[in-house]
Formats: C-alpha cells, structure tokens, sequence
C-alpha cells in the first residue's frame, strides 16, 4: 500500500492503534498534540537517539524489523545506563516514496518487540518526508530514585573496572556483513559487464557466507539493552560508582568515565571478554582482537566501576568481568598488555563527526 493512500494521520493511527499501557505514569500517549506523563516523586531520565541511513544502518541487509527492534534498544540502553527504568519512547521518521506501508508495518512490529520485552509505552512521535534517505529519532524516557542514579563522574581511585556480556562481536558482525555486500556488488557488477543487466536475478545467485557465524550477526543487527545486568546488580546489592553503555567503543566509553570522574585506569588486556566467533573472524581478516574489543562500539553492554569492597560481590556474578581498576590521575588510562606492556588508551572508537 502506499503510504499517500493513508495520509500521515492515517498512518499514525495505523501504527499506534491497540497499544497497551504498561505504566501508570502514562496517562494519554498518541492522538493529542504531547502526550502525557506523571512523575510525582521521582527523577525523570530522557535520552535521544537519530539513526542515518547510510551512516548508521545499510538497507542492503537490514530488514525494517530488526532495524526498528535495534532503533529501540539503543535509546533503553542509555536509560539502563544511568541506572534507570524506561517508561515511554517517542518515535519519529523521515522517509521517502519507496516505502510502502507494509515497511512502516515491519518496523513498528521490531519497535513493539522491544518495547514489550522491557515494559516501555511508545506515547507519540512525529512523522514526515525525506529527500535523502530514511531517518530515525528516538527518545525514550525513564524513571529513577534520585540516589539510584547513576553518572559517568562518580568513579574513585581503587574503583573496579567491570563490564557485562563480550565486546567486539558486533563491529566484526558489521565486516562480515560488509564483506558479503561486497562479494554480492562484485557479482552484479561482472553479471552487467557480460551484458546481462536484464537478468541479474537470473545471473546472480548469491549465498552470503554466514555459516558459523550466526552470534555475530545477532549481536550487529538485534542489538540487547542490558537490563537484566541492573537487576542482577540490584539483587546483590550492588550499587556502581560510575556507568555507562558501550556504544563508541571501550576505550572512548572508558575515557569519558575517566575524564569526567577526573581519574586514570588500568585494564588488562588479557580481562577483556571475547567471544570465540569474533576471535575467529578476526584472525580471519587479519585484524587485531583486542583493537576490535576496544574501538569496535555498537555492543550495548554495560561498562561500570564498582568499590573494591563489592569485589566478592562482583567476581563471580554471570554475565561480568572485571577488566581492571581506576587509578589517581597523574597515572593516566593505560592497557597492560599480555606481555606486560603499557599502553596508552586513546579514543579510537566511532566519531560520527569525525573527518574521514
């Protein structure tokens, strides 16, 4: 269908019809000109996110529905970052004539899906034309104790330095990805060469090479909020010093905790969580493991320090390393290699503005 049949506030309508509430400080969502949110007595968190076609998500191999479900991982993430519960998610998109409705269908059903796994209320949002491909804002808005929250400032000389699940997985998933795009455009542009730009689904009969490598897919394309790692620290009675979510990256993620807390750090090479796969890719494409762990970004796990008085606490918790432990400033942020060296942390993680 195409989406002129149905107008913008047919389209609203179509998209946010038969949302369930799941919160009570929801009190009206879509169909007015703002929706409505009660927070007597706790601190609100409201966090933003625009995805670029092109930039941040390729639609040779991203599908609207994992695209959507990612699109509202990545704004609860930073809610979970700060110790928080999302609530609400506001939703805007700027598209053009080649979508049809079925794509915005697709889309909000990945939206859905991550919403419904953490409890959030998609409340309104915006929608319009675009020139230059499809964009995406999303901001999503959460809750929390005011002595629950938790900043990038609050890391202390001594601190542990800890992360959840395994870094690097989803940047190798983006080459493996990119790789087989590649493979795909050389076929295609050899099928033309031979004259057969007519009958290229004929002449190109691709199969991605993806065997084996299925967790690397899953972790660039269905990204994961961690909110099961706050409640797992909860439980224990853990409280961290500092967080935030990795997105950019470790070492630029690390080097925001350190500036802002006015700290240094040491992590251990040998610490970092790897898993198989992106091992095995790595030395696949000749690249360095451990450079991937580091400036990857797109992995969503939680990065945070702790009081070295929780390690008993931490150590052993599923689902958490820790890769080393702050440090007085004038020590500076360093990587101790495997073989003991020292190395200087510099941020090498993904800078949208940053020149080619």
């Amino acid at each position: 269908m195409e989406i002129a049949q149905l107008g913008e506030f047919g389209l609203i309508d179509r998209l946010t019809k038969d949302l369930p509430r799941k919160n009570a400080s929801t009190v009206k969502t879509a169909g007015d000109d703002c929706a409505v949110m009660h927070y007597p007595d706790r601190e609100v968190l409201v966090t933003t996110d625009m995805l670029m076609e092109g930039i941040h998500f390729d639609l040779t191999y991203y599908d609207m529905k994992h695209l959507g479900y990612k699109s509202a991982m990545v704004n609860i993430s930073d809610i979970f970052a700060m110790n928080g519960t999302p609530r609400q998610m506001l939703v805007s998109i700027a598209l053009s004539k080649r979508f049809k409705v079925e794509d915005l269908d697709d889309f909000y059903a990945g939206l859905r899906m991550a919403c419904n796994k953490w409890g959030v209320d998609i409340v309104g949002g915006d929608t319009t034309t675009s020139l230059t491909g499809l964009a995406i804002s999303i901001t999503c808005i959460g809750e929390a104790e005011k002595d629950d929250i938790v900043y990038r400032n609050g890391a202390k000389d001594t601190d542990l330095v800890c992360v959840s699940g395994d870094l690097g997985a989803a940047y190798m998933g983006l080459q493996l990805l990119e790789r087989e795009k590649s493979v795909y455009y050389q076929q295609v542009a050899e099928a033309r060469r031979k004259g057969h730009g007519d009958q290229l689904d004929k002449m190109v009969q691709f199969e991605p090479d993806f065997a084996g490598k299925e967790y690397l897919l899953q972790r660039q394309m269905q990204a994961e909020a961690r909110g099961d790692i706050i409640a797992l620290l909860r439980a224990q009675g853990i409280r961290p010093t500092a967080m935030m979510d990795i997105s950019d990256g470790l070492s630029s993620e690390l080097l925001h905790i350190c500036t802002q807390s006015g700290v240094g750090c040491r992590i251990y090479e040998k610490q970092i969580p790897i898993d198989y796969q992106t091992a095995v890719l790595a030395e696949e494409m000749n690249l360095n493991v451990t450079t991937c762990a580091l400036n990857g970004g797109e992995d969503y796990e939680l990065l945070f320090t702790v009081r070295i008085g929780d390690y008993e606490k931490v150590k052993d918790l599923e689902g958490i390393r820790v890769i080393g432990h702050i440090t007085k400033p004038e020590l500076g942020c360093y990587l101790i290699t495997r073989g003991d060296t020292e190395l200087e942390i510099k941020a090498q993680g993904w800078n949208p503005l940053k020149e080619k």
